[in-house]
């Protein structure tokens, strides 16, 4: 059980990469650049659901932050999970 639990973390850490670069990539690329579009393509289907209970707060928006934030509390549970199952 214990390389599921790391393979767990290691998703874990490479979505919150990916969700980390994203936001850093929207104040410098084009929308339209490649890299931004296939990382959008990755991080949006898990932000929309977090934008449509979370509206946006003078325009800025806390979707990105709430995602890492679930995502590591997700990895943690599922770590402890896997670490009690077995």
């Amino acid at each position: 059980m214990n390389s599921i639990a790391s393979a767990v973390q290691l998703i874990v850490y490479g979505l919150t990469l990916v969700v980390f670069l994203d936001v850093l990539l929207a104040f410098v690329l084009n929308p339209f650049h490649p890299l931004r579009r296939a990382l959008d393509s990755v991080v949006e289907p898990m932000l929309a659901p977090i934008r449509r209970i979370v509206p946006s707060a003078g325009g800025l928006d806390f979707s990105p932050a709430i995602l890492i934030i679930l995502l590591q509390i997700l990895g943690s549970v599922v770590v402890k999970l896997l670490a009690s199952l077995g």
